[in-house]
């Protein structure tokens, strides 16, 4: 492919374009510290593996919860503290036709595993895989963890979110204790409860989002450094993964339309990892009914096609 670049104008002119779609969708109100957040705001960062540039609009320093997309950073820990094999033992790596929050799969069809790290289930059994005695040490090696991935020394723990998360997360609790008791998961489930209800609680903006995308996209290197953060493989499953299950029940339309792995979260952010290419980070809290940002997924199909970056074309 020819190597297209986007100036910084040329981004701010498509978030102004796509900015009025914030009103198609609503904050996640389901979790009380989310309700409160403005849904006016959209940006996005993209880092250029060619250039080892990274293209800032609108809000992308801003500060939001990282919510889902902690699944594949904490993904990424499993399987640096596992292999590989011990984690894809423990969770499948199949889409699932149910809501993310759901137990059917497992009941109807039987499962000895969920069916993949981005559903609540599956994330839960992943940071249960995290190295750690409690939920201090887990949460410690996730953090510092995110903060070299995302290149972001900044990334704090959002103590209100947290809580709110953590009152509110009997769905996630049913779903650890169901798999505790079919032996799914080892270690204590409410250390293991609290170490994930931190996790996405993390706050993070566009432009670290679009780093952590970057080293995905880049075969597990940071560009910014040329450091080996992950392994190529791992990279390349994740990927792999995001595509077929990161949008939640949005994921098949989203691969058809847009046609770049990514990872979504209630808190309104979208990380999409072109391979080879581009490490892209999105922020707009108003989300569409699958719970993915209304503003951000039309912004990122625009950004998509212009930079012809559409891995299926």
């Amino acid at each position: 492919k020819l190597v297209i670049q986007m100036e910084v104008k040329e981004l701010e002119q498509l978030i102004g374009k796509n900015f009025h779609y914030y009103q198609t969708g609503q904050v996640a109100d389901y979790i009380p510290a989310l309700a409160e957040v403005d849904p006016k705001q959209l940006g996005m960062a993209i880092y250029d593996l060619d250039t080892k540039q990274l293209i800032e609009g609108g809000d992308a320093d801003v500060r939001f919860a990282i919510e889902s997309m902690s699944k594949v950073p904490v993904l990424l820990l499993a399987i640096k503290d596992n292999g590989i094999e011990k984690v894809f033992q423990t969770i499948n790596t199949e889409p699932t036709g149910f809501a993310f929050n759901s137990i059917m799969n497992m009941e109807i069809n039987h499962r000895k595993h969920p069916m993949n790290p981005f559903v609540n289930a599956g994330a839960i059994a992943t940071t249960s895989l995290i190295a750690g005695k409690d939920a201090d040490e887990k949460f410690e090696r996730i953090l510092s963890f995110m903060k070299e991935i995302c290149d972001d020394p900044n990334i704090t723990l959002n103590e209100e979110i947290y809580h709110s998360e953590s009152r509110t997360g009997d769905i996630n609790r049913s779903l650890a204790y169901y798999m505790k008791g079919n032996q799914m998961i080892e270690g204590d489930v409410p250390e293991i409860l609290d170490a994930y209800f931190r996790q996405c609680s993390l706050n993070v903006t566009a432009t670290g989002i679009a780093k952590l995308a970057a080293v995905l996209a880049n075969k597990g290197i940071a560009p910014w450094n040329g450091k080996q953060i992950i392994t190529e493989e791992s990279a390349t499953i994740v990927k792999s993964i995001m595509t077929t299950a990161g949008l939640y029940d949005e994921s098949g339309e989203f691969s058809v339309h847009v046609g770049v792995p990514a990872k979504s979260g209630v808190g309104g952010g979208l990380m999409a990892a072109v391979p080879n290419r581009y490490g892209i980070g999105v922020f707009s809290p108003a989300l569409d009914p699958f719970g993915n940002s209304a503003a951000g997924i039309q912004l990122l199909k625009d950004v998509v096609k212009e930079l012809d970056a559409d891995i299926f074309e």
